[in-house]
């Protein structure tokens, strides 16, 4: 009897392997239906466009991550990248990027870069031909220069527009406090008072208008699932020069890792960077939560802190599955942004409701 009983087991077992066998690449195939994949920040169209295309095309997902953002870089989306837009208080333009690669957990970035448009380029070749991570002001632009890049005027004329009305409104908003003279009646210059007295402020909700949408920021995954992120942006428009946002900052501008996924953020870099709210996204898929479960609970968060902060994140993992999350304001209640994938037909602008 124990024989017979043992060579039955045997048969079972044959039937129930390939049966196995078969579940699990059914699964595989499943999961991976959903990759390639690229989502970005806001309905920045063209970019998402840009990246699927070099992805088609054989590129890599670091390709298609500084093509992208590249695009936008170009375009100028929303006026919030690239050059000619959010002149600071001496009324120049300066740009921020990184891009990062999820295989290797390399990130290359540049903040506060002068005279050269293709910020994410530059960071791209801090990876290639540099150990740094971040290079930054005048020392980023000249690393530029002897990567091949031009020298170019970042200024346009609406740039000047936007700077001469903010003077001619008592430079009304801007970022000081605590200062004398008054910084909410006047332009300055300011210095500090002979005797500090701390001013507790009100909550206000964030000074960046919810119309100049301030980063593009995009993860990549590729097939195989390597996953590449970054982003780009001028910054905060009329902010204290030398003022450095989330956008360049491994963590809380993007993240990426093909062992878990990517994330990027946007919004008040100012308020965000403090929670690394990218990197958080990433751990907590990693961890197995629904991409977009992972998206809402950094909101949540940064909700416990700042209720009033505006900002909004995307998620990504590996298998293809993403989602979104945003801070419900007033006049602000939905955030935009761009999906390619195969069960796509064209690149798709998705929206989602704020918490």
């Amino acid at each position: 009897m124990a024989a017979a009983g043992s060579n039955g087991g045997g048969r079972r077992s044959a039937v129930v392997a390939p049966l196995l066998l078969v579940a699990l690449q059914l699964a595989g195939a499943a999961s991976a239906a959903g990759l390639p994949l690229v989502i970005n920040t806001w309905a920045f169209r063209k970019a998402a466009e840009t990246a699927w295309g070099v992805l088609q095309q054989g590129g890599s997902e670091l390709d298609a991550v500084e093509r992208g953002c590249g695009q936008c870089e170009i375009e100028q989306c929303d006026g919030s990248v690239g050059y000619g837009g959010s002149p600071d208080e001496s009324g120049e333009t300066t740009l921020d990027a990184m891009i990062m690669d999820g295989n290797t957990m390399e990130v290359g970035a540049v903040a506060d870069l002068r005279r050269v448009k293709n910020a994410i380029g530059v960071a791209r070749k801090v990876i290639e031909y540099t150990k740094h991570t971040l290079l930054v002001g005048e020392s980023a632009s000249l690393f530029a220069v002897k990567m091949g890049f031009p020298y170019e005027d970042l200024t346009t004329q609406n740039s000047l527009s936007a700077y001469s009305k903010w003077l001619n409104q008592s430079c009304q908003p801007n970022y000081w406090k605590n200062v004398v003279p008054d910084s909410s009646k006047s332009c300055g210059p300011y210095k500090r008072p002979e005797k500090m007295t701390y001013k507790e402020e009100e909550e206000t909700t964030s000074q960046r208008s919810f119309h100049n949408h301030d980063t593009i920021g995009m993860v990549v995954i590729g097939a195989r699932g390597a996953v590449a992120s970054g982003t780009s942006t001028n910054g905060a428009i009329h902010k204290i020069p030398g003022r450095v946002g989330d956008s360049p900052l491994a963590g809380a501008g993007s993240y990426a890792d093909s062992t878990a996924g990517g994330a990027a953020a946007t919004g008040d870099g100012d308020i965000m960077m403090r929670f690394l709210p990218s990197y958080q996204a990433v751990e907590y898929m990693r961890m197995g939560t629904d991409p977009t479960v992972a998206c809402q609970k950094v909101i949540s968060r940064i909700q416990k802190y700042v209720p009033r902060f505006f900002g909004a994140v995307i998620c990504a993992n590996t298998t293809g599955s993403y989602g979104a999350a945003c801070n419900k304001l007033p006049g602000f209640t939905q955030f935009h942004f761009m999906v390619s994938s195969p069960s796509l037909n064209q690149p798709t602008e998705q929206v989602v409701d704020c918490i």
